[in-house]
Parts: structure tokens; C-alpha cells; sequence
């Protein structure tokens, strides 16, 4: 979400005539993008900061600074006294605050926004479909920064992503806080998500159909999107997951197979202390539906270790759920308590730093083993690869699965004659033939490479 938001300001900025600089000791502005989901982020801010104070001072004033994104609440007084020479501050997505200040004349209504996409940097492209969170889950500091969930209108996301692939890319992610929440803020009735997909619109968008949107719909909406070949969505929630949504990713073409669905915790006593909304229970069930209605589904997790009070026992659940779901990938974070949260104020970080490592570890190598497991049995088979970059001689991209997979950057014949070599943004077959927990390896297949 940040990196989508750097874009966008920068596309502004852009279009008010500023170019973007190589290096920060080029540039007449720098603007820091914030995260403070964990403490270790807004460390790195902060260093980073202090290297752009010494420029600045270096310069003798010759550098404005601008710091945007969830470092920012709605006082910044704290703020100002740590980093006085910081020149504005800008909360998530207030890009006119910044503009304004380095160009207070910019004529910023009317239609600079609408139609201000950023220029692609490669063949996939993130594209922010709902703003915020509801959840206000205890150990999370983003409601508080990001404010509560406002979808974008299904004609604004269709003409970025029209935008994004009339420039070359082939790929989108549809990104929220919560991406299953999409539409559920705009006006319409609720879609009766029990219902077969297809059966509410026959052919037509939710709108059309008098109904409110949903991240289904929104699929339907860009998914004829001339030069579009896949579609993603992070992040997923449990309890805003249906099943109209999960059928769509088994029926639609271009959607992707992959779930990115955060556990946090396998004990259902932690998960009411971080007011998660749902049990184990309910979890593993929509993990089972899941793999039902998409058999050949992906699904990574995000996981929490070490929050307030959690014993032994419950953690030794969290690694029994892991085991038994076999996730492909798993994200774990030990916790850092976020000033201005419900567990800073009201719980106490009680379990220490090193058993919170310890259990960090335990997490990777339990996902190093099951993830190695799961990537072994891809050797073989060939997958298809959207080309995404190249570093040595060797291109790079992700299977629909959302694997990363490594290639040798052309296909040789039997006299060893270079045959074709892919270009970045095409989608190519590729025969794998190693498998590590993190990526996979392989060769071209023969007639592989689709334009």
C-alpha cells in the first residue's frame, strides 16, 4: 500500500513538472513513506531521517523534507520536536498536503487527480481498491493512521487499471487492508453472497444489476481489460472472505490462485485478546472450503509471535495449526507493542525478547521444512511465469501461485543455438528443476514464450 501511495505522489508531482532523482544529495525534496506496523520500520524512518537532517544541513537549508504515511496521526506535535527539520508532515494518502507546500499556486482539483496514474516501472502494478481498516485489532496501529475503510468507485480502479496496462503492464495487484471489505461502504443493497456467481448480474456489473459492488464484481469489472493478464488481491480477512469471492477466483481466467490470509495466532484465547474476530475453528474452515472450491490455491499467512501473555501452550498451537494447514508461505513477526494501540494502552508486553526470537525461529523452521516439501513436488512440472526482471543473466518472475521462480534467460536448441529469450512482461512456460522453500528454479519449455 505504501509503495502504491509513493507512486501516486510522485505521479503528482510529476505532473506539476518536478523530475525524479537519482540519489537524495540531487534532490530539492525528499519525501519519507512511512511504516509503523513494527517497531523495527519506524527505526529505519527515523535513521533514515537523521541521514537526510546531515544533507540538509550539508546543503545549508538546500533540502526540503517531507515525511507522509502512518508515522503521521492527527497530531503531529511529538513529531515536530523529534524532527524539527522535517518541513511537512502528511498523513496516508494526503498527497495535496505535500503539494501544496513545495508548489502553493498548483491548481489541484477539478481533474488532476482522476486521471493522475504513476508510470509503470514494470510489467505488474499495484492498484489500492479500499482505503483503511474496521477491524481495530489490538496490536494494530493502521485503522488509526489509514482511518476506516472507504472503497473507490468500480469506474475510478477500472480506469487506473486500464491506465496501467495501456503503458505495459500485465499484471495488477488489488490491494486493501482487508481486500474482501471492498464495496460493502458504497451504495446498493448487499449482494446475497450465498448465492451462485453469476447469478446476480447475468452479464451485468453489480451496479447495473441495481446491487452493491463486491471484490467479485470488481474482478468481472477490469477483467477484459485490454493487455491484462492476471489479476492478485491482497490482503484477505476471514471473516469478510464469502464464497462468491472465493468461486470467482476458481471461474475467472485471470485471477490468480493465491490467498494471502493472516492467521496471527493458533490459540483462541490469543486471538480474542488481539480481537481478531474469529477462532481456529473458523479459520481452518474457510482454509478447507478454500482448497475445495480451488484446488490448485496457494495460500500464505502472516503470524504474530510472543503478544501479550502468550504461554508456551498457546504457542505450541500456533505451530499445530501451521503443520496441519501447510501453508506455502508464512510471514511471522515477533510483536512490538505500537504507542496509541489498545494492547499498549490496556495489556502488558510480558514475554521477553529473546523468547520472542526463539519462537520467531521455531516459526521458520517449521516453514522451512513444509514450504521445502511443498515446492519439491513442483519439480517436473511447468509453470507458467510472468517475467518480471533480470539480474545476471538470469530473468525472474512469479508462477500464479505467487512463487517466485528463477531462469536461465533463453532457450537453446540441440546444437546449443540460442533459440528465444522471453521479454520482461511476457508470460513464458518454464520447466522447474530445483526447489528451495523461497523460490524455484528452472529452464524455458519448448514453445513456451506467449506475447
Amino acid at each position: 500500500m505504501n509503495e502504491a501511495d509513493s507512486e501516486k505522489l510522485a505521479a503528482g508531482l510529476a505532473k506539476l513538472g518536478w523530475e525524479e532523482a537519482q540519489k537524495a544529495d540531487q534532490a530539492d525534496l525528499a519525501v519519507v513513506n512511512t511504516c509503523v506496523v513494527r517497531q523495527k520500520a519506524e527505526d529505519r524512518a527515523a535513521g533514515y531521517l537523521g541521514m537526510l537532517r546531515k544533507l540538509k544541513q550539508s546543503r545549508n537549508g538546500g533540502l526540503q523534507i517531507a515525511v507522509m504515511g502512518c508515522m503521521v496521526g492527527p497530531r503531529t506535535d511529538d513529531l515536530r520536536s523529534r524532527f524539527p527539520y522535517v518541513d511537512v508532515w502528511a498523513r496516508p494518502q494526503s498527497f495535496e498536503v505535500v503539494l501544496r507546500h513545495v508548489m502553493p499556486e498548483s491548481e489541484l482539483g477539478g481533474e488532476f487527480w482522476p486521471d493522475t496514474f504513476p508510470e509503470p516501472k514494470g510489467p505488474t502494478a499495484f492498484v489500492p481498491v479500499i482505503h483503511g481498516c474496521n477491524k481495530f485489532c489490538t496490536y494494530c496501529i493502521v485503522p488509526y493512521r489509514r482511518g476506516r475503510e472507504r472503497s473507490r468507485t468500480i469506474e475510478d480502479i477500472a480506469r487506473e487499471v486500464g491506465s496501467h496496462c495501456a503503458r505495459g503492464v500485465r499484471e495488477v495487484t488489488l490491494l486493501g487492508q482487508t481486500v474482501e471489505a471492498y464495496g460493502k461502504d458504497l451504495p446498493g443493497p448487499s449482494l446475497d453472497t450465498s448465492a451462485p456467481r453469476g447469478a446476480d448480474y447475468s452479464g451485468r456489473t453489480a451496479e447495473e444489476a441495481g446491487r452493491k459492488p463486491d471484490l467479485a464484481s470488481l474482478f468481472e469489472a477490469v477483467h477484459e481489460t485490454p493487455g491484462l493478464q492476471r489479476i492478485r488481491f491482497l490482503t484477505s480477512y476471514p471473516r469478510d472472505m464469502t464464497e462468491r469471492i472465493v468461486r470467482s477466483v476458481a471461474e475467472l481466467p485471470k485471477v490468480c490462485e493465491h490467498f494471502n490470509i493472516p492467521l496471527q495466532a493458533g490459540d483462541n484465547d490469543v486471538l480474542a485478546q488481539m480481537r481478531r474476530g474469529y477462532t481456529i475453528e473458523e479459520y481452518v474452515e474457510w482454509v478447507r472450503r478454500i482448497r475445495e472450491i480451488v484446488p490448485n490455491a496457494t495460500l500464505s499467512t502472516d503470524v504474530i509471535v510472543g503478544f501479550c501473555g502468550e504461554t508456551e501452550a498457546q504457542f505450541e498451537r500456533t505451530l499445530d495449526v501451521l503443520e496441519r494447514l501447510r501453508f506455502d508461505k508464512v510471514h511471522v513477526a515477533a510483536y512490538s507493542p505500537r504507542p496509541g494501540t489498545i494492547a499498549w494502552r490496556h495489556m502488558q508486553d510480558t514475554v521477553p525478547q529473546e523468547e520472542k526470537m526463539r519462537r520467531l525461529h521455531a516459526v521458520e523452521a517449521l516453514q522451512e521444512r513444509v514450504g521445502s516439501e511443498i515446492n519439491a513436488r513442483l519439480v517436473g512440472t511447468v509453470q507458467e511465469v510472468l517475467m518480471e526482471g533480470e539480474k545476471d543473466g538470469m530473468l525472474s518472475g512469479r508462477n500464479r501461485g505467487n512463487k517466485l521462480v528463477h531462469v536461465r534467460g533463453e532457450m537453446r536448441n540441440g546444437n546449443s543455438e540460442i533459440e528465444k529469450r522471453p521479454r520482461i512482461g511476457e508470460l513464458t512456460d518454464v520447466r522447474i528443476t530445483k526447489a528451495t522453500a523461497w523460490s524455484l528454479r528452472g529452464e524455458i519449455a519448448a514453445a513456451a514464450v506467449t506475447a
